[in-house]
Formats: C-alpha cells, sequence, structure tokens
C-alpha cells in the first residue's frame, strides 16, 4: 500500500505553519464547495483527499487558507486542477514550470487574444501556489516577492516578444533575428519600483519604462520611431493590464518615464539621457535606484544603465540633495495622514513606521554615498540595509531591526491583498476583518497581532525620524537669524559672548555681511536659507576654539573665495559632526581650505564611515583612478581629471592627518603612492600621444626614476617631485618611425618637455607637480632624457652628493626588464664608491657648509636645523653608501634604513635614537606643511594647528614642542658627529662637494 509520502495520495504541500480558520464551519464550507468542483472536474486523488475520514495537517492548512482569503477561495473553485497537479508536483517546482513556459518560443501561430488567456492562466496558477507556500511558511517573504517579480518579467517579456515579433510580421521592424526578436530591437523595458528590486507585492501594479534607441538596426524609419514604439508601448500595457473573463496580469504604470505629461510612452534614450541629465530630480535618482532591464534589447539596455550611471550615483555628492531628501521626507509626512500609530486603519506601506520609511532610509543613504562607494549600489532594500550596516553608515542593530520589520510589514501587506486580490496596503476597521488579516499572518490571536504590529511600526518611526533630526536650539538659532539683519542686536551680541567670542560687534558685522549677500557664496536667497540653517552650529564651533574671533575671520575670508555657498552650506548643515573639522581645517590648514574653496564637494568624503580607518594605499588609489578616467579619451581630459583627483586625495590625506586619523609616516606613504599612481597614468597617457605623432623608436625603453623624498616615500603635502628619464633603443636607430620622425636624443627630450609640461602646466585645478630634474647626470647642464650608457659612464665620476641622490631613488614606471637594469646601474654606482676614502668627508663637508649658508629660520625649521632632517636624511645615505647597512634599502623611507643602522651598530648608542627622531620628526614636518608656508616657529603656527602637533608628539601642550625639538636636534647631532666625524670646512684636500 502506497504512503502519502510517495505523492499520489497527497498535495505535496511544503512548509509548517498552521493556519487557524476564520471559522471551522467556513474551513469546512470551503473544503465542501471544493470537493463538489473537483468531482464535477472528475479529479479522483483531490476528491478522494478531500472526503477522506482521517485526520491530515495539509487539508485542515487549505480549508483554513480558503476561508481565509475569499480571492484564493475563488481560484480554487474555479481551477482545481491547480491542486489535483500537486499531487505530482511540489508547488515550488510548478511555480517555476510556469514562469519557464513564458520563456519558451512563440508558436508560429500565436495571436493577441491567445496570448493575453495565457499569460493570465499562468499568472491565476502561479499567484495561487505563491500565496500557499506563503501562507504555509514554505517561502520567506523574500522568496514570495522574486517568484511574483520573476512571474511579471516573464509575462512582460513574452508579450513584449509578441509585439515585436508581430511588427516584424506587418513589415513595420526588420529584426535582425526573428527567433530573438528583442535581439537588436533597440527596445527595452526598466521594471521600476518593487519589480526592478524583485521585491513585488502580492497585487502590486507594476511599474514600467519603456526605451528605444531610434537608431538601432531594427528601426526602418527613425523619425517615425517614436510613434511606432509608442503604439507598441500602449499594446503591451493593454496585454498585461486589460481586465478580461481570464482576469488580469499585473495592473501596468507607465508614469515613471520622464516627464510622463509631455513625453510619448516609449522614449528615446537621446530624449531620456538629455532629461535626466538636465530636469533630472532627486525623487527620480531615487526611483533609478530599482531600475532594472526586464524586458527587450539586452545590449541598447546595459547601454543606458551605463549611462544614466552618473545621474543616480553621482560621484561627488550634490549637497543640495541632502536638502531635496530631507524635503521629500516632510512631503511623505503631509501626505500620509497618520497622526498616530495605530492598527485598524494603519496603512503599512505610507503610515507612520511604513515600508515606505525603510525604504527611505535605504534610498536616502545611498543616494549620498553610493556615487564614492559603488558597494551601496543595490536594488533590493534588505541588500541594502545590509551593506550599509557592514559598511558603517548605520549602527549593525539598526540594520537588523529596519530588516526584520520590513519583511514582517510585507508580509503584513501580502495577507492585505490575499483577501481580494486588491492592491491595498491599508489594515481594515473592524475586528472581524482584523483578525482575518492576523490569522493570515499566522497569529492566533488579534491582539498577539496589534502587539507585533506596533512594536515594529514604532521602531521604524524611530529610526526614520533621526535621519534628518534638526538639532539646532530654538534660542541659537533665533540668536544667528538676528545677527544676519542686524549686527548689533543686544541679545545675539551678548549670545556671542556667551560663545567665546572677545570681539562680538566685529563678528556681528562679518556674519550680517553674509546675510545680505556681499560675497557670490550668500547672494542666492537658496544659499542663504540653508546658511541660516547652518548658522547657530557654525558659530558655536567656531566659538570652542582658543581664539575665536580670528577663526571666524578665517572662515570669512574662506567664504569670500567660495564660488558658491549652496551646496556647501547644505553639507554642513545636514552633517554637524563636520563642522569642528571643518573650522580645524580653515583656520589651521590653508593648503586644505584652499581645496575646500575650489571644489567643496571634496568634504563629503568625510560622510563615509570608513573615511577615517581607511589608508590609501596604491591598489586602492589605482581603483578610483581607473574609475575616475574611464570615460575620459583625450590627453587633455585625462590631464584635467588627474589634476583634480590628485588634487581631491591630497586634501584627503591631509583632513586625515589634520583629524589625528593617520600619523606622519602613514600620510608620507599615502602622499607617494598617490604620486605614484598618477605618474604612472601620466607617462603612460603622455607617451601613447607623444607615439601617435612622431611613433616608436626601435627597441625603444624608457624608465622614470623618483629621487628625493618622492623616491623614499616620504613626501608631504607641499612637496614637489624629482624625476629623472633614462632611456635605451637599438644601436642602429637613428630616428622615430612615425608620421614625424625625430632624432633619437631629439625624441626623448622632448618626451620628457612634454611630460614636464603635463605636469607644471597651470589649469583650473592647478598644476599636478611642481617637478625638478636637476639631479639628472649633469644637473641643468645635461640633457633632459639621459641614455642608460650615459648614464653609468657619468656615475663612473659622479660627485658624492650626486651618488647621495642616488640612493633615495625609485623606480616609478617603465617596462620590467628595463627598470632591472636601471636598479642594477644604480647599485654598481653605489658599489663602486664604497670604499672612498673621502666619502665620510664629503659628507661632513656638506652637512657643515649647510649649517653656514642655510641657517634655521626657526626651530620649526627642521630641514635646515642642526640636528635636523637633513643630519638624519645624511646618515641614513651615509650608511647605504660605505655598505653598512644593504643595498636592498635604497629607496626606502629614511626611519627604515636608520632603524637597520641602529641594528647593525649594537654597540653605537648614538644611533639607538635616530630612528624614534626621525618618526617625530616625520610628524613634525607633516604637519607643518599643512600649515601656512611661513611658519617657522610654533608661535607662527594656527593655534589648532599647534594642538594637534602636540597630542601627535604625545606632548601635555604646544609649549612642549620646541623643548622637544631642540632635545631631539642635540642628540642627532651628537649622532651625526660620532658617525661621520669631521671638524672644518672648506678644507684644501676635499674639493670635491
Amino acid at each position: 500500500m502506497p504512503t502519502r509520502d510517495d505523492g499520489k495520495l497527497a498535495p505535496r504541500f511544503q512548509g509548517a505553519l498552521s493556519l487557524v480558520p476564520l471559522s471551522v464551519d467556513k474551513a469546512h464550507s470551503c473544503l465542501g464547495d471544493l470537493k463538489a468542483a473537483a468531482d464535477a472536474e472528475g479529479l479522483e486523488r483531490l476528491s478522494a483527499w478531500l472526503s477522506a475520514a482521517a485526520p491530515d495537517k495539509n487539508r485542515q492548512r487549505l480549508g483554513a487558507a480558503l476561508s481565509l482569503s475569499p480571492h484564493l477561495e475563488g481560484l480554487a473553485l474555479r481551477s482545481p486542477r491547480w491542486l489535483e497537479q500537486l499531487f505530482d508536483e511540489e508547488p515550488k517546482a510548478r511555480i517555476a514550470a510556469l514562469i519557464a513556459s513564458l520563456q519558451a518560443p512563440l508558436p508560429d501561430d500565436a495571436t493577441e487574444a491567445g496570448l493575453m488567456a495565457e499569460l493570465r492562466q499562468v499568472r491565476n496558477e502561479a499567484s495561487f501556489l505563491i500565496a500557499l507556500d506563503d501562507l504555509f511558511g514554505a517561502a520567506t517573504p523574500l522568496e514570495t516577492t522574486r517568484h511574483l517579480s520573476q512571474l511579471a518579467e516573464a509575462a512582460v517579456a513574452r508579450a513584449l516578444r509578441f509585439c515585436l515579433s508581430d511588427l516584424h510580421r506587418r513589415g513595420s521592424l526588420r529584426l535582425p533575428n526573428p527567433a530573438r526578436p528583442e535581439e537588436g530591437s533597440g527596445l527595452f523595458v526598466l521594471g521600476m519600483g518593487k519589480l526592478g528590486g524583485e521585491e513585488l507585492n502580492y497585487s502590486s501594479d507594476i511599474d514600467l519604462i519603456v526605451l528605444f534607441e531610434p537608431e538601432a538596426e531594427a528601426v526602418l524609419d527613425p523619425p517615425e520611431s517614436v510613434e511606432l514604439f509608442s503604439r507598441l508601448a500602449r499594446r503591451l500595457v493593454k496585454m498585461i493590464g486589460e481586465r478580461t473573463r481570464d482576469g488580469y496580469v499585473f495592473r501596468t504604470d507607465l508614469r515613471l518615464r520622464p516627464d510622463p505629461s509631455a513625453m510619448p510612452l516609449a522614449v528615446p534614450v537621446p530624449t531620456a539621457l538629455v532629461y535626466y541629465e538636465g530636469s533630472g530630480r532627486d525623487w527620480e535618482r531615487a526611483a533609478m535606484i530599482k531600475a532594472r532591464p526586464i524586458a527587450g534589447d539586452a545590449a541598447a539596455a546595459s547601454a543606458f544603465m551605463r549611462d544614466i550611471a552618473p545621474f543616480v550615483w553621482r560621484r561627488y555628492l550634490d549637497f543640495v540633495a541632502i536638502g531635496d531628501i530631507h524635503a521629500m521626507k516632510m512631503r511623505i509626512d503631509r501626505h500620509r495622514g497618520f497622526e498616530s500609530i495605530l492598527v485598524a486603519g494603519q496603512n503599512v506601506k505610507l503610515g507612520r513606521g511604513g515600508i515606505r520609511e525603510i525604504e527611505f532610509f535605504a534610498q536616502a543613504q545611498q543616494l549620498i554615498a553610493g556615487g564614492r562607494n559603488p558597494a551601496l549600489r543595490l536594488r533590493r532594500t534588505d541588500e541594502a540595509l545590509a551593506r550599509l550596516g557592514q559598511e558603517g553608515w548605520i549602527e549593525g542593530t539598526t540594520a537588523e531591526e529596519l530588516t526584520e520589520a520590513y519583511w514582517f510589514l510585507r508580509r503584513v501587506e501580502h495577507a492585505i491583498q490575499m483577501v481580494a486580490d486588491e492592491q491595498s496596503h491599508t489594515l481594515p476597521e473592524t475586528t472581524e476583518e482584523l483578525t482575518r488579516i492576523a490569522k493570515l499572518c499566522n497569529f492566533e490571536t488579534l491582539e498577539a497581532f496589534s502587539q507585533a504590529l506596533t512594536r515594529r511600526l514604532e521602531t521604524v518611526e524611530a529610526r526614520f525620524s533621526s535621519l534628518f533630526a534638526d538639532h539646532a536650539p530654538a534660542r541659537s538659532q533665533e540668536g544667528a537669524t538676528a545677527l544676519l539683519s542686524d549686527a548689533e542686536d543686544e541679545a545675539a551680541l551678548h549670545w556671542l559672548s556667551q560663545l567665546g567670542y572677545r570681539r562680538p560687534a566685529d563678528v556681528g558685522r562679518i556674519v550680517q555681511g553674509w546675510g545680505a549677500g556681499r560675497y557670490r557664496a550668500t547672494r542666492s536667497e537658496a544659499a542663504r536659507e540653508q546658511l541660516v540653517r547652518v548658522l547657530p552650529s557654525l558659530l558655536e564651533a567656531f566659538g570652542k576654539g582658543q581664539d575665536p574671533d580670528n577663526a571666524l575671520a578665517g572662515f570669512d575670508r574662506f567664504l569670500q573665495g567660495l564660488p558658491s555657498g549652496l551646496q556647501f552650506f547644505s553639507l554642513i548643515a545636514s552633517n554637524p559632526r563636520l563642522l569642528e573639522l571643518l573650522a580645524l581645517a580653515i583656520t589651521a590648514a590653508p593648503r586644505l581650505a584652499d581645496t575646500i574653496s575650489l571644489r567643496p564637494h571634496v568634504f563629503d568624503a568625510l560622510l563615509d564611515p570608513a573615511f577615517y580607518r581607511e589608508i590609501p594605499t596604491r591598489e586602492l588609489l589605482r581603483q578610483r583612478l581607473s574609475a575616475f578616467l574611464r570615460d575620459a579619451q583625450f590627453l587633455e581630459e585625462r590631464l584635467a581629471r588627474l589634476r583634480i583627483f590628485a588634487s581631491e586625495q591630497r586634501f584627503l590625506v591631509g583632513i586625515r592627518l589634520l583629524a589625528g586619523a593617520i600619523e606622519g609616516e602613514a600620510a608620507g606613504a599615502a602622499f607617494t603612492a598617490l604620486a605614484d599612481v598618477v605618474l604612472e597614468v601620466l607617462v603612460e597617457a603622455v607617451e601613447a600621444e607623444f607615439r601617435r605623432a612622431h611613433g616608436r623608436v626601435p627597441g625603444g625603453r624608457l624608465v622614470v626614476l623618483g629621487l628625493g623624498r618622492l623616491g623614499s616615500g616620504e613626501l608631504t603635502a607641499s612637496s614637489d617631485v624629482d624625476l629623472m628619464l633614462l632611456y635605451d633603443h637599438d644601436p642602429a636607430a637613428e630616428t622615430s618611425d612615425g608620421d614625424r620622425p625625430l632624432p633619437v636624443s631629439t625624441y626623448y627630450t622632448r618626451l620628457t618637455q612634454r611630460l614636464i609640461a603635463a605636469l607644471t602646466s597651470p589649469m583650473a585645478d592647478g598644476v599636478l607637480y611642481e617637478v625638478d630634474f636637476r639631479l639628472r647626470p649633469s644637473g641643468n647642464k645635461g640633457p633632459l632624457a639621459t641614455h642608460i650608457d650615459a648614464f653609468r659612464k657619468y656615475q663612473r665620476e659622479a660627485w658624492t652628493w650626486e651618488r647621495m641622490a642616488l640612493t633615495r631613488s625609485r623606480v616609478l614606471s617603465g617596462e620590467t626588464d628595463f627598470a632591472g637594469e636601471i636598479r642594477q646601474a644604480i647599485r654598481e654606482a653605489i658599489e663602486s664608491h664604497a670604499q672612498d676614502p673621502l666619502l665620510r668627508y664629503d659628507v661632513a663637508d656638506m652637512r657643515a657648509r649647510l649649517d653656514m649658508q642655510k641657517p634655521p629660520r626657526g626651530t620649526l625649521d627642521l630641514k635646515r636645523l642642526a640636528g635636523g632632517l637633513t643630519d638624519l636624511e645624511f646618515i641614513a645615505q651615509w650608511a647605504i653608501l660605505t655598505g653598512t647597512v644593504p643595498l636592498d634599502l635604497i629607496g626606502q623611507p629614511t626611519e627604515q634604513v636608520l632603524r637597520e643602522l641602529a641594528r647593525r651598530l649594537p654597540d653605537h648608542a648614538d644611533a639607538d635614537g635616530l630612528p624614534a627622531a626621525m618618526a617625530d620628526f616625520t610628524r613634525i614636518v607633516q604637519l607643518v606643511r599643512l600649515g601656512p608656508g611661513t611658519a617657522f616657529n610654533v608661535s607662527d603656527l594656527p593655534a589648532g594647528l599647534a594642538d594637534r602637533l602636540a597630542r601627535s608628539l604625545d606632548l601635555a601642550d604646544q609649549s612642549g614642542i620646541e623643548p622637544h625639538i631642540a632635545d631631539l636636534a642635540e642628540r642627532v647631532r651628537a649622532a651625526f658627529s660620532a658617525l661621520i666625524p669631521f671638524e672644518g670646512v672648506g678644507d684644501d684636500k676635499l674639493p670635491r662637494s
């Protein structure tokens, strides 16, 4: 005797949830009516199962489901064969088979009426089975929404294929591949909203946008294509959305297309792109987050999604968008019509704490951060919340709470819609109907359901309300606003005094000038509106400093140079935590303030929670630069973008340093990594452009060498770059092989000139890097580019200072084999002089001459300071030149060389403290280079920068900085004298330095 498990004597329902019927009598009645329908159609297995005397859990669950959902009851009675089918097939397998049937090729004799009937029959059966899986717990809400989305996608694709094929048969289109009508048609459909995110409700409308390429291969008459494809779109909507005796497939909405009141139903891609780029609004950006091609020409759809990405995911946050997002939130609040959270009559989508608030919570932050962080560009709400948590934009517990609430509310939403297949999101008012919903959600009592629902709605509302909370105290707002129009308002001036301003009247006059629109940044009404919002926090932030009056005056100068204030004020209004850092940057680090003035959007990177813990490595910078240059085709455009990229990234490293997220050692590595990546791309771009005009030198090979701070990986925010260009070629080569050939030496000289011009030509964002080629053989007297043989020959007789420079050399770009030859040539040049008896005297003599010729201008002038950076660098270079440390340390940071030196001289006590001294001096010089270029003493530094310097050195306050430097310098000079002793300057026996 076969058991029920063999699938022949019972339907193969899955899931473990037990439904409670609306009433036992109603459930029995539903099963009785279903048996009668089964008998009428001769469905013997279903009839026998329904009439069996033995208790059956699945039969009870089915009766409960039909008693709770008149819609499901109607479907079952109309088509009991769907349940008969489950004796042989599990619901999930049947759902998959139904969706797959819509993906099969269209029959040659397909008609519109026949296809419409097929689509409706498939939809009805699939949605019936999807509902049972949902109610019985065989599918999670995620699986339910995905199945519904796959069903809608397959239905739209099938109807579209029919429409395209019919136009081809009529001669209105010429499809490249009639067997696959969508290929090359130029027409495609975007699924928007929940369809795009694969999150469809049980009775959702589907939001579609129909787009096409008017120049596609299939289009016979481009001027008529708008009318042709709009008729197709109208037909598609009818086939999917029209209600017939078989019902409908999905209600369809095309109103999310660009400018729906003016645009045709099918929109040409060029028209859509022009609209989005010129007139697109932030709600349309939010809508496009979920946009997904679901039917039609995949290649055309992919190209459109690539082209629309910059509109949706702005690389630089449009700070005004934050205000627009806030305004969107307020519109939702005004129109949802709920003053409090209830259960009866609650709209679980638009009401307080509802689904829309969770979606908005995720999308708002995706819009803010997704341009800089592609990992956040996710369509599904649950995936977006999870990633926001992983990336640190929201707390992990917040992501978990909102995700759990989201799926709970989606389950409630499905239950509401299963009752009568209506697109409703509102809970009923009566106790009886509310109880129906509670039981559809597998709650035994209405009380338990109400408590669970209320708890989640309150959680969502609290999280949502805090998203754009305005924390400015009312009194502060009043005082600040008064100053904008009246510089002598007594209450406002008293408030300024309380904040710490010593000259409130002067501050009042400055603020009144902003309100009067004296600067470009405050001329527009929109900018002044944002200024009003941020002014209290701004004045309070500057008031916390040691010298609030001068700090605000510095900000006034910054504001005077700002070309536009709207985006800037919007940013800091929405992110008060940035104000303190902004105040420090503007008052303490003029170089950083200059960058903010020129490109205020650079500040948006600071919104990313990962920013402060992220160290910009070469690989990370390469990835970002590659993305930034992706669509820059011409050299000038690439150069312009390189300047922007370098400027912004230098700023971001500087801000990390100023904020204390990194110290000087890490900053040097980061500034160097940036230069490496930029120079690597620049050399490649300049060389490629040069070759287009002049061709290649036969056998030509090129290496760009970095020297100085660039070579040793210790660049600062203001460093120039020391470069040397070396080349080689076939011995027989005389000229290049291009349209305009050049002699070999001229070729590489001009190429070097082009490289220098690309680096130093001033553009809107300034120069890329100041360049120094004076460390090449023969300095300014020698050729700009040096042949490898000439380099080797020169180094055999090179001055000591030139070999010292080579100890800080490093290959930046060039062919691997040639780079290896250059490194070997440098090692040989250094090794050949290791036993030079005058080497120690040359090094000491050079240091002594510098002491006399370039005395320090103050304690912070570490390069000239006796016992300062130059002493440490000379010691490290001497150690390499003499072989005291391995030649593998060529091109390594000075601190690393000194550390190895101390390890190899364990009995030389003077060497022990050198690495630590270098570390401290590095921290000092990196921070000082952020400040004014004339700061040679601590008293010259802005107070905030001096405080940061003291913290970096682990000192109690800034008064200890100069004594600390003096102590370090004394010990370094003592070590120098012990390691490289020399007395006297200008000895007749020492002419070589």
